[in-house]
Parts: C-alpha cells; structure tokens; sequence
C-alpha cells in the first residue's frame, strides 16, 4: 500500500513523539501539528487499516515495522536535508520548512547522492 504525504507526516510525528515519551496518544499528535481531533482520528483509522502504526486499548500508538521504517526515511530525510540548508547557510527555521516539503517528493536515488555528497563533505 503507497502511502500519502500526510501519512508520511503523521508517522513522523509519532516517531518523534516516541522519542520524548513512553506513550503516544491520537491527542499527543493533533497538539503536535496542530491538528483537529476528527482530522487526526482519521488519518489514526487510515494508518491502522495500512498496517503502519497499532493502537492498544488505552488508546498507546505504536509503531509496526513498515510504519516505524517509513518514519524513520521521512525522519532522516529532514534531519539531513535541513542540516545541508543550514550549511548552505538558510536559517534554521526557513531549512527546517523546505525540507519538510523536500522530503516526500525527492527520489531515493537523488537523497543517496545527497547524503554521500554531505557525508563526504564532513
């Protein structure tokens, strides 16, 4: 199943989220993004029905493999993307929100040569 953006960001989200505390709730990621709770509540529904993130009875939301690893190149795509803006010299903030677009359209093949070029460069 190919997922949507949004699904991208969501599981990022989580990913993060899971970072910081032991617990993540539906209601933890709407705050995070900012979001309705029937809006975050579908993509919750959508998520579940692709097998990317489970949900126990006291409403924990956990990564699956497929999901925990869609979350982590999503994750990795930002983090490495932002930090090559900041290096070209784009403020933090202005990075951080191109590479939140850059990451879920660019092609694996062009992120690889991306991150060989900025690992070399170190």
């Amino acid at each position: 199943m190919h997922i949507q953006e949004s699904g991208e960001m969501y599981l990022e989200t989580i990913y993060r989220l899971l970072q910081t505390q032991s617990h993540v709730r539906a209601i933890d990621v709407g705050e995070y993004m900012g979001y309705s709770k029937p809006s975050v509540s579908r993509a919750m529904g959508l998520l579940k029905k692709g097998e990317y993130i489970s949900v126990d009875k006291d409403g924990s939301i956990t990564l699956t493999e497929s999901g925990k690893a869609v979350a982590e190149k999503i994750f990795e795509r930002h983090t490495l993307i932002t930090e090559m803006l900041v290096h070209l010299g784009v403020d933090k903030d202005t990075a951080a929100d191109d590479a939140c677009k850059v990451e879920h359209v660019i092609s694996d093949a062009s992120f690889e040569a991306i991150k060989r070029y900025v690992e070399s460069d170190k």
